[in-house]
């Protein structure tokens, strides 16, 4: 039965990078989601460049692969692999490639217009209250946060992370839905890789338990979200958050951890910092 409520509040969304150009795969209007869209480019040299028009959106874009040539009102910006670009609401973009490029979109309307800020992920390597490892055994994980503290928004928050083998990340299990609420996306995990994502609010009635690989999203409107790779394979997903309070909410770090699991804090206290 938990099962069939997931699925009806749109809790996943499967292969969501198996299209050219843009798509918006998650909306407020098609799932769960309040505040928070995701969606993917993916140009190369050969296809017209993708424009669109950010609206009362303030938009976050992170390249994964390659490089892309992002336009803001006119002015380009190159973004290399984990590169991120911060983009105004009220903004017209136009995203390309010379050869190609994959990048991850999240967005949130916001009353406030703030300014275009590039995020180039050599930086956020040298700050380690941006790119950290925390967990214990079997826990072991790389927090990167790519559009944080280090970047003047609204509501949006964006990063990723990759596990060791095996491991489990989002551990302790934890949960933010008064401020924020999220979606992961799975990337850089080719076949037979997978993992095990939960969602909930109570551990014997989970909202979602399933399976996820390369490209599916999940959603987490609210509840404790653990994951775990398989064996002999990491996980690797991006994370993108809405604050629901605009610039209030919008605070990386700040969750309940699920009690009986909160000895040792919640493993991002270094973002904190």
């Amino acid at each position: 039965m938990k099962t069939h409520i997931a699925i009806a509040q749109n809790l996943i969304f499967r292969r969501t990078a198996s299209h050219k150009g843009r798509h918006l795969a998650v909306t407020p209007n098609n799932s769960a989601m309040r505040h928070l869209s995701y969606g993917r480019i993916i140009v190369d040299a050969g296809m017209a460049s993708v424009r669109f028009a950010t609206g009362e959106r303030e938009t976050g874009l992170t390249c994964l692969s390659g490089h892309g040539i992002v336009a803001v009102d006119g002015n380009s910006h190159e973004l290399g692999c984990y590169d991120s670009i911060y983009i105004p609401r009220d903004s017209s973009v136009q995203v390309a490639a010379s050869n190609q490029a994959d990048l991850v979109e999240c967005s949130a309307e916001v009353e406030g217009r703030y300014p275009l800020q590039l995020v180039r992920y050599a930086d956020v390597e040298k700050d380690s209250s941006l790119k950290f490892s925390t967990g214990g055994p079997t826990a072991r994980r790389t927090v990167n946060i790519l559009l944080g503290k280090n970047v003047k928004a609204g509501r949006i928050l964006a990063g990723f992370t990759a596990s060791e083998e095996g491991n489990w990340t989002s551990w302790p299990p934890h949960e933010h839905a008064a401020m924020l609420e999220e979606v992961y996306v799975y990337h850089h995990m080719p076949a037979p890789s997978f993992a095990v994502q939960l969602v909930y609010t109570d551990p014997n009635e989970p909202e979602f338990v399933g399976i996820v690989r390369e490209g599916d999203a999940v959603l987490i409107p609210g509840g404790y979200h653990p994951n775990v790779a398989v064996p002999g394979h990491p996980i690797n997903f991006v994370w993108m958050m809405a604050a629901h309070r605009e610039v209030e909410d919008r605070q990386f770090g700040v969750v309940n951890v699920q009690p009986g699991f909160a000895q040792g804090g919640s493993g991002l206290e270094a973002s904190r910092k």
